[in-house]
């Protein structure tokens, strides 16, 4: 039985892949196709008929629009001799899985041709000196999907001393940071790349660290790879697509399968459990049932991943175009009680006699709408808002109190939350100023709420800027994206009071330029009226003159010393 499947023209005219299979390279133009020869037609059928029996979840690409029309229509016929099972017996090999179509081509052609001198020079300089090379993993998963990656993963079965051998002279600079886990990283004209070996690596039940071990071919190399979708790989110079595990026909489907056992890959690094919902909320995939529950019985090795690698995922998925579905299926899954557990706890208990609003389901609302209204005003993916979006009622339970009347109050949780938010954030190592400015957005979360229909001063309005500093925009967002009732005329009111308080500071800061309030007058000029040396009394004098600054808007040097003479009557 065989599958013809066109592939692009450059490859070479035959290759063997695996135990008792060929795989067969037929040059013929743009219409070259690969012949892929399953040892008898039992092995194909007994491979067509045990995946009948394991039937696909299938999902649109939410956040993508649907499957990308590069992926439609690839047709889901999947080979396979028994005998691929003798790399490893929990893995199934899948030879390359339905065919790459004309755009799907042109894609992988693009991909090698942006990574020029690379995918040419540097390929046919390490096959000279008998070594392999291939594009490998988030480029190749991007370019079928038509998305632009600026990545440049490279694999190869040189262990690094050879790669530095072969790279030098050839590439602009090279480092190695990474070495130690078998990678050098190198600039070639305006291309930064990573090169390497082919490897296995797995963590020990109580190491933060994996032990790293090299491979010799790119079989196994893919094998040991996260999910099927990132272990596709793109010989060069050759250009030959390597799909032993489905992974084109995973990525068509939109679900996430590992290639061998979810348990095996999971073991072999914990930290692709939070892998599996980052990818959930950044390419809209679903995980397959078998992923889904190795991820929520192994939660718990999350713990020994170091907080900066839980931290960068985290990242990636709070900046995805879905955050809100990566973390629900970490709250679903029990992966938030190691990451953030404060956003499971936010799931109140509702009782017939305290019914209150739904906290969890709240927050994820808010994000939701911050993600809109960041979308609407023209800002980039930003993380410090998506952040306080998620954590800003963090504090509800720790101050949650009932009342009569069935009332429920959380008094101060503002405060509380602003003190969790930057705890949990610092724990996962966040860098100081998105700790700083993501625990200022919560604190300030409530602040408008005093606004009412436009009572306060201007000077009440002055503060609210002041106090939101650089994050004026960001609390602007957040505030709006707090407003999650159904009740239309009360969402309108408060629609519309936001619209008059942004109103009035736009109109406030064009004629004091409040984002630059300062004093009236400065350290050196309150010394020389009160007669002060340098000292903290003089600091007291200048937050004083600041209040009354605030207070009172724009004043001249003398009424500002008249002030300050009177208060330092009064205080000094």
């Amino acid at each position: 039985m065989t599958a013809v499947l066109p592939l692009h023209p450059k490859i070479p005219s035959s290759l063997s892949h695996g135990s008792g299979e060929t795989v067969v390279w037929r040059p013929a133009g743009a219409h070259s196709f690969i012949k892929r020869v399953c040892s008898t037609r039992a092995d194909a059928d007994l491979w067509t008929a045990r995946r009948s029996r394991e039937p696909r979840r299938r999902r649109s690409i939410r956040s993508l629009g649907g499957v990308p029309p590069n992926l439609r229509g690839v047709p889901n016929t999947e080979f396979s001799s028994e005998n691929d099972a003798d790399q490893r017996p929990d893995a199934e090999a899948v030879p390359t899985t339905g065919s790459l179509d004309g755009v799907q081509r042109a894609a992988i052609t693009a991909l090698a041709e942006t990574v020029q001198p690379v995918s040419d020079e540097l390929g046919a300089h390490f096959a000279s000196h008998g070594q392999e090379l291939a594009l490998v993993g988030g480029p190749v998963r991007d370019a079928l999907l038509g998305r632009r990656s600026n990545d440049v993963d490279l694999t190869t079965d040189a262990v690094p001393s050879r790669i530095l051998e072969l790279v030098d002279g050839w590439a602009d600079s090279v480092w190695t940071v990474g070495i130690e886990f078998g990678t050098v990283g190198l600039r070639k004209k305006n291309h930064q790349l990573e090169i390497t070996t082919y490897r296995s690596e797995s963590y020990s039940p109580k190491s933060r660290k994996p032990d790293v071990a090299y491979g010799t071919n790119i079989h196994d190399d893919l094998l040991r790879r996260d999910f099927t979708v990132n272990a596709m790989a793109v010989r060069l110079p050759g250009l030959e697509f390597v799909d032993p595990f489905g992974g084109l026909a995973d990525l068509r489907a939109g679900v996430l399968r590992t290639p061998g056992r979810p348990e095996d890959s999971f073991s072999d690094d914990p930290l692709r459990i939070m892998r599996a919902v980052r990818f959930a909320a950044q390419l809209g995939f679903t995980l397959a049932p078998e992923v889904a529950e190795a991820a929520r019985d192994m939660a718990d090795r999350l713990s020994i991943v170091s907080a900066e690698r839980v931290r960068d995922e985290l990242t990636k998925l709070m900046v995805s175009p879905d955050p809100r579905r990566g973390i629900e299926l970490m709250v679903e899954l029990g992966i938030a009680e190691y990451v953030l557990p404060e956003i499971p706890k936010l799931r109140l208990e509702i009782d017939e006699h305290h019914r209150h609003k739904d906290v969890y389901e709240h927050s994820l609302t808010v994000l939701d709408q911050a993600v809109d209204l960041e979308r609407e005003r023209g800002h980039e993916p930003d993380l410090v808002l998506r952040l306080a979006a998620l954590l800003h009622d963090v504090g509800k339970p720790k101050t949650r109190e009932f009342e009569g009347g069935g009332r429920v109050t959380f008094h101060h949780h503002e405060v509380v939350g602003a003190s969790m938010s930057r705890k949990r954030l610092t724990a996962l190592r966040f860098p100081k100023d998105v700790v700083s400015d993501v625990s200022t957005l919560v604190g300030l979360h409530l602040r408008f709420h005093g606004y009412g229909k436009g009572e306060w001063t201007d000077s009440a309005v002055r503060r609210y800027a002041r106090d939101a500093g650089s994050q004026l925009e960001r609390l602007h967002i957040l505030t709006r994206a707090d407003c999650t009732t159904r009740n239309r005329r009360k969402a309108a009111t408060l629609s519309r009071a936001y619209d008059d308080i942004e109103r009035r500071i736009g109109k406030l800061a064009e004629q004091e330029e409040l984002d630059r309030i300062r004093p009236d007058l400065d350290g050196n000029e309150i010394q020389e009226i009160l007669g002060l040396s340098p000292g903290p009394v003089v600091g007291k004098a200048y937050r004083f003159l600041l209040e009354l600054r605030l207070e009172n808007g724009p004043m001249s040097k003398e009424e500002a010393a008249g002030e300050l003479r009177t208060w330092a009557a009064e205080h000094l």
